[in-house]
């Protein structure tokens, strides 16, 4: 296939690509919202010297496919620093272009984004030609590498920490070594090296499942899941290198039927739900429902809930709103209704909950619940858990339902109160009203990247007047 009808057949979609010459070597690595479109318009007419030298010189194509232009961007530097094309141009020196820093000089290293390189032993990466991107490359590497961003440790946990972003070293010191692991890990994914990273994150999460250790097991899983979408391209098969969901030790026919057998059931559980609440002192207090059919997550039918009619800390509560609300909606709509409930929880929550249902003349469907430390089943008719060995096929299945219920709601609870810090930080700014207030956050992409802004950086939004710029820098550094 000529590179002509190479560029005719790549995808219309964001990634990576690269240019080689007769002889195989890389001499130019670029990004694009579609690899397709930007190809094209490297073979354009009316190109300039430079360009027409390069294309004379193109002999090969390659791409990279990634989910998006952000996460092109980061793969396309760390490709550039690695192979150093002959037709890049060379930012090495240009102090206009941001980049991002890995202060490994703190005993807890942090990642922001800079302009100002120096000599303090800190990791440079860069420089990105579009910083609005790079804004929202650093979101994801948050979601992925819970590194703190706090300046100074504080002497208790942050909101960071509450939604998952940051494991907390401050609060606990015997977390180090974990902390300093998550740092390698970013730094191999920020020189590019994401299939090693995967690699090295499938043997781990081998040997936590070896260990029994599900729950860990899991979390690595999501994370592999995350990456995966940015490893490399096969040569021949042109599409992202996705890593299989296992090992974990989930057989769905088995444990349902065991299911069916322990709790004494007519027939096999085909359709299960799960709920949790999920709240931080009672505020920004949400519920989640969740869907197995035939012991796969049935993803169509998860619903979430903002609780609406309980405003005090009352799990049972929440618990019984969210339920009538899920079980009031498949009844109007005439959806099938599950075979058998599953609440994250122990017996009072159980109660709750099946009161709940029987209130509303569901008397067909069993409810069970699953407490943790240790994780055990409990029956509405028996007063004690349900004895099983804890790591049998029973137990698991149920655990890993109740897991995405409880992940479910963790993630909603965490994007409300992202929401409400983003906006309340940004209140007390003199003249930053609502419509300046959303225009900032969609213009820098986090609240975070508006803290460390200069005044310069604030300047280029032209909706910002110097004063405006000014007032919004002092707010964060007062």
């Amino acid at each position: 296939m000529d590179i002509k009808e190479k560029i005719r057949s790549a995808p219309d979609s964001p990634g990576t690509y690269i240019f080689k010459d007769k002889n195989s070597k890389i001499i130019y690595i670029g990004k694009a919202a579609s690899i397709r479109k930007r190809l094209k318009g490297h073979f354009a007419k009316n190109a300039s010297s430079k360009q027409a030298q390069l294309i004379e010189n193109i002999k090969d194509v390659e791409y990279i496919l990634t989910p998006d232009e952000s996460t092109a961007l980061l793969l396309e530097a760390a490709l550039i620093g690695r192979y150093k094309p002959r037709y890049n141009i060379s930012l090495k020196d240009d102090k206009s272009y941001p980049r991002l820093k890995l202060t490994v000089n703190e005993e807890y290293p942090r990642l922001f984004i800079t302009r100002k390189l120096k000599d303090d032993g800190a990791l440079y990466f860069g420089p990105y030609t579009n910083s609005k991107l790079l804004r929202k490359a650093v979101d994801f590497m948050r979601r992925v590498f819970q590194l703190r961003t706090c300046q100074r440790m504080p002497k208790k946990e942050c909101l960071d920490f509450h939604i998952g972003q940051c494991i907390g070293p401050c609060i606990d010191k015997g977390k180090k070594g974990q902390y300093l692991k998550i740092v390698q890990e970013l730094k191999l994914f920020l020189e590019g090296k994401q299939k090693e990273l995967l690699e090295y994150f499938s043997r781990q999460m081998k040997e936590f499942s070896d260990k029994k250790d599900y729950e860990s097991a899991a979390r690595i899983r999501d994370r592999i899941k995350a990456l995966s979408l940015i490893a490399p391209t096969d040569k021949t098969q042109k599409t992202p290198v996705i890593l299989k969901e296992g090992p974990l030790p989930i057989q769905p026919s088995q444990q349902i039927e065991s299911l069916r057998q322990i709790l004494g059931l007519p027939r096999p559980p085909h359709i299960i739900e799960a709920f949790d609440v999920s709240n931080t002192s009672g505020k920004e207090a949400v519920g989640s429902a969740v869907c197995f059919k035939d012991g796969k997550p049935y993803i169509n039918r998860y619903r979430h809930f903002k609780i609406k009619t309980v405003n005090v800390i009352d799990d049972y509560s929440m618990m019984r709103e969210i339920v009538a609300r899920r079980y009031k909606g498949l009844i109007s709509s005439g959806e099938e209704l599950p075979d058998l409930v599953i609440i994250d929880g122990g017996k009072g929550h159980l109660v709750a909950a099946k009161s709940q249902i029987r209130a509303m003349k569901l008397i067909d469907i069993p409810v069970i619940s699953i407490a943790k430390n240790p994780d055990k089943i409990y029956l509405s008719e028996k007063k004690e858990p349900v004895l099983i060995g804890k790591f049998e096929g029973l137990l698991v299945l149920v655990q890993r339902i109740r897991d995405e219920a409880h992940r479910f709601a963790i993630d909603y609870h965490r994007r409300l109160r992202r929401k409400k810090l983003k906006a309340s930080e940004l209140d007390d700014i003199k003249g930053i009203g609502p419509k300046r207030k959303a225009e900032l956050i969609k213009y820098f992409g986090s609240l975070d990247e508006i803290k460390t802004a200069d005044i310069e950086d604030l300047k280029k939004a032209e909706f910002i007047s110097e004063k405006e710029a000014k007032a919004i820098y002092n707010h964060f550094r007062v």
